[in-house]
């Protein structure tokens, strides 16, 4: 595991595709095992704490963590490969309630208003959204930036994961990422907290600086 300063760049192997280019619509046979409550969990996978989340190791998947240089705090939380990456954010929800339902359009408008396109399609967790945002790159040439927002309720929680680079937009090789978020264990919390409020991630003491 690796950790960066939040003024350090985070790659995004891959995450860009040919503006001519259109993504799969074809949807997972596997089911939802997961994400999974902190609270009580005992299947005897170990998993690194980093506060909100609990992320089992997954192959060839480096848990990467972005860390604010003024306040210290852990900004975010990336699962990375070499085809491409994954964000990962928890957010408070109510007990009873679908806060994906209500956040999920208001994603896909801001996506639109910044000139991209947000189309919703059916996953391994039920509705998610493919985005899509139009780039130039250095040399002048256009391209798109894909992205795949997939939003899970849970007790009190909403988690939040965004796909970038080729799991974005192909269905196989985002096999590997759908299967370490359907590891991942949820801590939440007792405390009161405002709906929609991020809960924060905490840095782990062997957790070292990004090279």
């Amino acid at each position: 595991m690796k950790f960066r300063r939040k003024s350090e760049q985070t790659p995004s192997p891959a995450d860009e595709v040919p503006a001519e280019t259109t993504a799969p619509q074809e949807q997972s046979e596997a089911g939802p095992t997961g994400p999974y409550d902190a609270e009580g969990l005992d299947d005897g996978v170990e998993r690194i704490d980093i506060g909100a989340l609990l992320v089992a190791p997954a192959p060839g998947l480096e848990l990467r963590l972005q860390v604010n240089e003024e306040s210290g705090e852990v900004a975010s939380a990336l699962l990375a490969g070499p085809e491409g990456a994954m964000e990962l954010q928890v957010f408070s929800a109510p007990r009873n309630g679908d806060l994906w339902g209500e956040v999920r359009p208001q994603i896909a408008a801001d996506v639109v208003r910044r000139g991209g396109t947000a189309t919703e399609r059916e996953g391994r967790w039920g509705t998610e959204l493919e985005c899509r945002m139009p780039v130039q790159r250095p040399d002048g040439t256009q391209a798109v930036q894909p992205s795949r927002v997939i939003g899970i309720n849970g007790s009190r929680w909403l988690l939040r994961a965004s796909l970038l680079g080729r799991p974005a937009f192909e269905d196989e090789a985002a096999q590997v990422w759908e299967d370490a978020l359907a590891s991942v264990a949820v801590r939440r919390g007792d405390q009161a907290m405002p709906v929609g409020r991020p809960i924060g991630f905490t840095l782990p003491p062997d957790a070292r600086r990004a090279t």
